[in-house]
């Protein structure tokens, strides 16, 4: 076979001509496709005058790197190397992702429209299994807006109202579907004792009506595993995993009689809970301590009157200080904008005893740790979930700014808020 060799002068036959185009063609391509695979991965370097891991001491000019979505080196930057392909941000404080312990963004909307509203079901008082799941807006308006403030996951689903108003989800405040941002489908069922157990006008009226109610449906609940019988509906589905243990109640209860009444039950029936609310809190914290539930507190800034007469702003301190497992909430609101900021009530927490780490370990750590999720967020550790919040100041100070987030290793933030 006679052989060809091609040189400056030497024009190139046509086939040949032809295969070098499509080579040259199929290089580019492979380029593309490296590019695009280093933004898919969003190799990135923050870089903060001070770093509060929350895995330990904050650091003095640290360094926390990402890639492929999860947090690969945090350190001082004296002993941390930046990759030279690696984008650069900068900011002033940087703290893991903020995770809002109980909300109903994402079922409740901002609209306040009957159409955006789906957190409470008037047709009954007892529906535990009514999913969070199948009512989630990952595109609500109000989850980018915590987003903007440093929100990277949310404890939300069936709001208080009802004597068991339906189960709870917890997410992460970015993708285009339930999906995508889906942590924990079933976290717990949510349970109200107390006066606005009967938000919906339906029964139970009275204090007394309300644990009744409550007793039965365990007890049924009791005798179905006991007998080993296949649950036949979905409410006894998810009541046996009640049962079990595997999911616990979120309790709302404002009032120490409520609150003592749901210790009560989850004694009797040796069952999980979790108080939530407890506005009385500071009131019976050794009866709360020795129960060993813990406590997702009701706003700081949340209205006073009614079962919260007794509201204080200092109940995150001194259930705290009681050694009481405890996270903050933005909580549930039934007017506009239907929300709160858990970043505005953690630095109302420590202005009011609760002080700087032990409020932002509320809102970061502590929190994941009560919603057992600890393992994938809530500090900058590496192998966890790269999720960060970047400010151009102290965090709880009124007029200092949320500069940037990063959730699942992208930034999905750059809006000073």
């Amino acid at each position: 076979m006679k052989s060809i060799i091609f040189t400056a002068r030497t024009p190139c036959p046509e086939p040949y001509s032809n295969m070098l185009s499509v080579f040259k063609d199929l290089v580019l391509l492979a380029l593309c496709l490296v590019v695009s695979a280093v933004s898919i991965t969003a190799q990135i370097a923050v870089k903060g005058e001070t770093v509060h891991t929350m895995a330990g001491g904050a650091i003095t000019n640290g360094v926390v790197l990402v890639n492929d979505g999860k947090i690969t080196a945090v350190g001082p930057a004296s002993s941390v190397t930046i990759p030279a392909n690696y984008r650069i941000i900068t900011a002033k404080v940087v703290t893991p992702g903020l995770i809002d312990a109980h909300t109903v963004i994402g079922l409740n909307g901002y609209l306040n429209q009957p159409h955006d509203q789906m957190a409470l079901d008037g047709g009954a008082s007892f529906q535990p299994e009514l999913r969070a799941t199948d009512s989630y807006n990952a595109e609500e308006r109000l989850i980018e807006v915590v987003r903007q403030y440093g929100v990277t996951t949310i404890h939300t689903g069936h709001q208080p109202g009802a004597l068991a108003s339906g189960q709870t989800m917890i997410a992460k405040t970015w993708g285009k579907n339930v999906d995508d941002a889906t942590i924990v489908p079933t976290a717990m069922i949510a349970v109200t004792l107390g006066p606005s157990a009967n938000a919906t006008g339906r029964s139970p009226g009275t204090r007394a009506k309300q644990a009744s109610m409550l007793r039965a449906e365990l007890i049924k609940a009791q005798e179905n595993d006991a007998k080993a019988e296949k649950a036949k509906d979905l409410r006894s589905l998810i009541m046996a995993r009640v049962i079990k243990r595997e999911i616990p109640l979120l309790v709302t209860a404002e009032a120490a009689q409520d609150i003592m009444t749901a210790i009560r039950i989850a004694k009797e029936f040796n069952i999980r809970i979790v108080l939530d609310g407890a506005a009385d809190g500071h009131l019976i914290a050794n009866e709360i301590k020795a129960s060993g539930f813990p406590v997702i507190v009701h706003p700081t800034m949340a209205r006073p009157g009614g079962d919260r007469a007794n509201l204080s702003l200092e109940n995150a301190a001194k259930l705290r200080a009681a050694g009481i497992p405890i996270a903050l909430q933005s909580g549930y609101e039934g007017y506009v904008p239907k929300t709160r900021i858990v970043l505005f009530e953690a630095g109302m927490a420590a202005a009011n005893g609760l002080g700087f780490q032990n409020a932002l370990a509320s809102i970061t750590i502590d929190a994941a740790r009560l919603l057992g999720i600890d393992n994938r967020v809530g500090s900058l550790a590496v192998g966890k979930d790269a999720d960060i919040a970047m400010y151009d100041g102290d965090p709880f100070e009124w007029t200092t700014h949320c500069t940037g987030v990063i959730l699942n290793g992208k930034v999905v933030s750059e809006v000073t808020k």
